[in-house]
């Protein structure tokens, strides 16, 4: 998934309202609004232990923060926040929001939903530190035959007709051009290949010169 929210507008997905609070009426007005405020839990990371200070990948891997001048999934409490743009409110069976932008993973338990008030939430004049500017984008993506094969026919360009994944390229493109190996192995000796999930996917790739990654294959994945 992408670091930070907004990251990867291809990056979309689907909050599924349950019962009691799937009834239209709850959500009334929020077709007006164009994005949303998303509480959630980090569910795989609430039985690990959290710590005082984290290392940001911004800086490094090697200078420490404190985890409340950061936004490691590793909490005291365990809550996530995300400003996602809603694209479509679906209420033929239930609620569903769909939303792009998205840095969850599947079925992560949703908390709470709020609309985005410009007026109340935006800052101007807003200062981040050490993360004032946006992730620097390393790395230019390539494709082999087979993944880019394998992409036309996830994608639904090799039949004309929508895929599953109608926005996989530019999803992948996003997120490995962002070179989400860990800090210390962002270096040319890296010979690695790497394994990315994306959706219930599995995107195997690696580096060339420290300047390109190169995507080997794009298959389901399997676990383990």
């Amino acid at each position: 998934m992408p670091r930070q929210p907004g990251l990867s507008r291809a990056a979309q997905g689907e909050i599924e309202i349950l019962p009691p609070y799937n009834r239209p009426e709850a959500f009334r007005g929020l077709e007006e609004i164009s994005h949303i405020w998303v509480t959630f839990l980090f569910h795989e990371n609430l039985s690990k232990p959290w710590q005082p200070t984290i290392r940001p990948p911004r800086l490094g891997g090697n200078k420490r923060v404190g985890v409340f001048a950061s936004r490691s999934s590793f909490r005291p409490n365990g809550l996530g926040l995300s400003l996602l743009k809603l694209t479509q409110i679906d209420t033929t069976n239930g609620v569903r929001l769909r939303v792009s932008g998205v840095d969850m993973i599947d079925s992560t338990p949703i908390v709470d939903i709020k609309p985005y008030l410009p007026y109340a939430d935006a800052a101007p004049n807003a200062s981040a530190g050490w993360a004032e500017q946006p992730p620097e984008r390393r790395l230019e993506v390539k494709f082999s035959s087979q993944a880019r094969q394998a992409l036309h026919h996830l994608s639904g360009t090799s039949t004309g007709s929508p895929g599953r994944y109608p926005l996989l390229e530019d999803l992948v493109e996003e997120v490995l051009s962002g070179d989400p190996r860990p800090t210390y192995r962002r270096s040319k000796a890296d010979d690695r290949t790497y394994a990315t999930r994306l959706y219930d996917l599995e995107v195997r790739w690696h580096v060339i010169d420290d300047t390109a990654a190169w995507v080997v294959s794009i298959s389901p994945y399997r676990g383990g």
